[in-house]
C-alpha cells in the first residue's frame, strides 16, 4: 500500500488516479499509523515551500515523514515533494526544508530577456512548456526513458544540491 500524503496541498487526485492506472493499492492520508505501515510514501506538491511545511508540522507529520525515510521507506517526492527534502528554500523569504538532501531551492534569474512564441522579449516565470531532459544519472524508475525526451514543467523554482555529482 502506497500512502499519498494529504497536507492539504497537491494534486492528490491526480496522483491517486495514475498510482491506481499503474496497479498501486492507495491511500490518500494523514494518518499516522497508515504512514507507518505502507510500503512507500508519495508526497505530490502544488504550492508554497513554507506552506508545505508549516502544513505538515501542523498535522505532526514532518517528523514521522523524515523518520521514514531515514528507515529507507521508498519516498516519491513530486515538484514542492522533492524541494523540501533539501536544506532550506528561498521562496517568501528563507524557510529551512527537511535537510535530507543538502542543498537549496533557488528562484530562477534569468541573466536576460527571453523570446516568446511572438518574438516578445520577456522573463518567463513561472516556466511553463515542454522541454528537452537529459539525465546526469539515471535512477532506475527512469531506466526506460531515453535522453532527449520531453518532459512538461510549470515552476519558478529549481534546487541546488550541494554535491553536484
Amino acid at each position: 500500500m502506497i500512502a499519498v500524503i494529504d497536507y492539504g496541498m497537491g494534486n492528490l487526485k491526480s496522483v491517486e488516479k495514475a498510482l491506481l492506472k499503474v496497479g498501486a493499492e492507495v491511500v490518500v492520508t494523514q494518518n499516522r499509523d497508515v504512514i507507518v505501515n505502507s510500503k512507500g510514501i508519495v508526497l505530490p506538491g502544488v504550492g508554497a515551500f513554507r506552506d508545505c511545511i508549516s502544513n505538515l508540522e501542523r498535522l505532526d507529520l514532518l517528523e514521522l515523514i523524515k523518520g521514514e525515510i531515514a528507515k529507507g521507506k521508498p519516498y516519491l517526492g513530486i515538484c514542492l515533494g522533492l524541494q523540501i527534502l533539501f536544506t532550506e528554500s528561498e521562496e517568501f523569504g528563507l524557510c529551512k526544508g527537511m535537510s535530507i538532501l543538502e542543498g537549496k531551492v533557488k528562484r530562477f534569474n534569468f541573466d536576460g530577456p527571453v523570446i516568446d512564441s511572438q518574438g516578445t522579449r520577456r522573463l518567463k516565470i513561472p516556466h511553463m512548456g515542454w522541454n528537452i531532459v537529459n539525465f546526469v544519472r539515471k535512477p532506475p524508475i527512469c531506466s526506460d526513458i531515453p535522453d532527449q525526451s520531453y518532459f512538461y514543467f510549470v515552476h519558478s523554482y529549481y534546487v541546488v544540491p550541494q554535491d553536484h555529482g
